[in-house]
This record gives C-alpha cells, structure tokens and sequence, in this order.
C-alpha cells in the first residue's frame, strides 16, 4: 500500500523523476534540493539595498576609478534581482534571474550592448562567478566578458568586472562596497 501511494503522489507531484530518484537515494523522499543557481540567487538577493565604495580599475582609468553607488532590488515578485549603477550619471541596469538550471545575467550597457552571462558552480558558496555566453548588439566598442560577485558578509561585498576592449586587451574593474545604512549620505556615484 505504501508504494502505491508513493506512485500515485509521484505521478501527481508533477517534480522530474530525476529530482525523487535523487532524493529518495539520499533518504529525504520528496524534498527537492535546491540548485546552485537557486543557492547563489538567494544570496544575490540577500544584498538588496543601497551599497557605497570605490571602483579601481587595471590598467588605471581616471575616468572610472573613484567613488561608485550601486543600487540592488528583488522585483518581479522575487523571480529577478536588479543591480543597477550610474557611471557618468548614467544608469546601467543588470538584470539577474534563474533560468531552468541556470543562474543568467544581462547587463544593459551604456555601450549599447547586453551581453549574457552565465554563473558557474563555485567551490565557495559567498563568490558566485559570472561567464559571457553570447551578447546582442555589437561587442564593440567595449562588452562585459566577466562578472563576479564575493560576499563577505551581510554589509560587505566586492564586484569583479572583467571588460573585452577593441584591441583584445581587458579592462579589470574592482568595487569594493558596504552597505549604505538608511540616513546616511552617500557619495554622489559615478
């Protein structure tokens, strides 16, 4: 009788048949694990707020080292995290979602392009580490190539930003941010 009712509830669940294989190997019939994506989505989204620091970059760039402010939302009922900063007074919004088994960025870029990232499976779950898969618009004259985040702890956090340039060199910017706390003025960002 008891498999019976594990079949019938298994035809109804609607979860793959991967996912109770798996879990009935490992002795928690039914409770689906969550992914790496999901894991490091919910990480993504515990930085929600208003984050403040410098930006460096290799080679040295004056027009980008200097103060920076990001801004972090949950939106679309918690299905996409929204990282947006202003270098130059103009907004640049990245969108981060799971799609299927996937951790996706998109970043809008002031270049015009929105290139496409994928995460990869971190060994350390507070580094969530971000690859180009391919990009609409032209990869010229600049392109995100490579983004990670490492989350330090609840108030801080660094943002890797590797940029492919025309002539095949890169562009490495480095944030490192803590989180605005409410009432407390911000540096006006790039």
């Amino acid at each position: 009788m008891r498999s019976l009712l594990f079949v019938l509830w298994l035809a109804f669940s609607g979860l793959p048949p991967a996912v109770i294989a798996q879990n009935a190997s490992s002795g928690h019939e039914g409770v689906p694990t969550r992914s790496n994506a999901d894991v490091s989505f919910g990480l993504l989204k515990g930085l929600a707020g208003t984050w403040a620091g410098q930006v460096t970059t290799d080679p040295p760039n004056p027009d980008i080292n200097g103060p920076i402010q990001a801004t972090i939302r949950v939106a679309s009922g918690g299905n996409v995290v929204v990282h947006e900063i202003a270098p130059g007074g103009v907004p640049e919004p990245t969108m981060i979602y799971v799609e299927g088994d996937r951790l996706t960025l998109i970043h809008y870029c002031e270049a015009g392009n929105r290139p496409r990232l994928v995460a990869r499976k971190s060994a350390n779950p507070d580094i969530v580490d971000f690859d180009f898969v391919d990009i609409s618009g032209s990869k010229s004259p600049v392109y995100l190539e490579h983004f990670t985040f490492n989350v330090m702890s609840p108030d801080h956090h660094t943002e890797d930003w590797t940029f492919m340039l025309p002539d095949g060199n890169r562009l490495h910017a480095h944030f490192d941010l803590k989180r605005v706390k409410e009432g407390v003025p911000t540096a006006s960002g790039k």
